[in-house]
């Protein structure tokens, strides 16, 4: 009885066949090219904003889609855990090197699940760059009706009694404050400018005219969203990032 040679290592893939990006060269140069110049459009476009628009305007970039508006958020996304920045600070570090550990179990040939970490790289890098470098006053005091107002700017003028907080960073619009009303602290904020203005339609009832995404945001967090929204429909499919791409 005739017996077939035996196969060859070549013949039979195996889990050595598949480099880890990590040991790849042109998986770096993808991965630190596409976070680089992501990072780069983010932090360049917020210095742009806040540097040519003028406060308290808006500038439209899509026709009744998407409009340009200086805020400054001094919490997490949708505005959440304001002043909490040293937490922050430590949440972007941890996913930080969770990025460079899942990129170390990615096979080369994975260029979808490179460039996804490259976003949510760039998009923790933009986000955390404001929170350890731009600075800005934010003042919490009560208003007539009795309700806690936020405003964050930046302190021209105070006195005993009153503090003068204008627009961040020009100093412009001046608003007088009683400091005996006021909680002031000075700390790390994140530039956003990007508004969608788009509305529900008539069709829901319930939901008619108000804003499907009322929050102002940057280029930093719509990569985290892209970039984690990639890797939240791979973990769904089932499939590992090590297992990705595999012959």
């Amino acid at each position: 009885m005739a017996t077939s040679p035996p196969q060859s290592s070549t013949d039979v893939p195996t889990d050595e066949c598949v480099i880890s990006s990590i040991r790849h060269m042109p998986s770096h140069v993808r991965f630190w090219l596409i976070g680089g110049a992501v990072l780069w459009l983010d932090l360049w476009s917020k210095a742009w904003i806040f540097s040519n628009l003028p406060p308290n305007t808006a500038r439209s970039f899509i026709q009744d889609v998407l409009v340009f508006h200086r805020s400054l958020n001094d919490g997490a996304v949708f505005g959440s855990f304001t002043g909490q920045v040293g937490l922050f600070i430590a949440a972007s570090i941890f996913a930080l090197g969770f990025v460079l550990y899942l990129f170390a179990r990615t096979p080369s040939r994975s260029w979808v699940m490179q460039t996804a970490l490259a976003l949510v790289l760039a998009g923790a890098l933009g986000n955390l760059y404001d929170r350890a470098v731009v600075k800005a006053d934010v003042v919490q005091f009560k208003a007539p009706n009795g309700t806690m107002v936020t405003r964050i700017g930046k302190i021209v003028d105070q006195s005993e009694h009153t503090i003068h907080l204008g627009d961040w960073p020009e100093g412009t619009n001046v608003q007088p404050i009683r400091r005996s009303e006021a909680e002031v602290r000075r700390q790390g904020v994140v530039r956003d400018f990007l508004r969608f203005t788009l509305r529900f339609p008539s069709w829901f009832p319930k939901l008619a005219g108000r804003e499907v995404w009322p929050w102002v945001f940057n280029i930093a967090d719509a990569a985290l969203v892209i970039g984690v929204g990639v890797l939240l429909l791979s973990s769904w499919t089932g499939r590992h990032p090590s297992e990705q791409d595999r012959g």
